[in-house]
């Protein structure tokens, strides 16, 4: 799995080779963050769900699929 976030958009790549995209403006804390606030990320309950401690975000992949 792979994260990145442009000024445009949140991109996931799930361990099956699938890619999402979700507009960032979705996420305000993301939106706002630095870039390197953005690129630090971690897994969380083994691979449900993305965390960004530097802005407290949280986004489930779940979430992320039903778009």
């Amino acid at each position: 799995m792979d994260v990145s976030v442009t000024d445009e958009a949140l991109h996931v790549v799930l361990v099956d080779g699938r890619e999402i995209s979700a507009p960032l403006q979705w996420f305000p804390r993301l939106a706002h963050a630095t870039p390197a606030q953005r690129a630090h990320w971690e897994l969380i309950g083994d691979g449900i769900g993305i965390h960004w401690p530097d802005v407290d975000e949280d986004i489930e992949v779940e979430s992320l699929l039903a778009i």
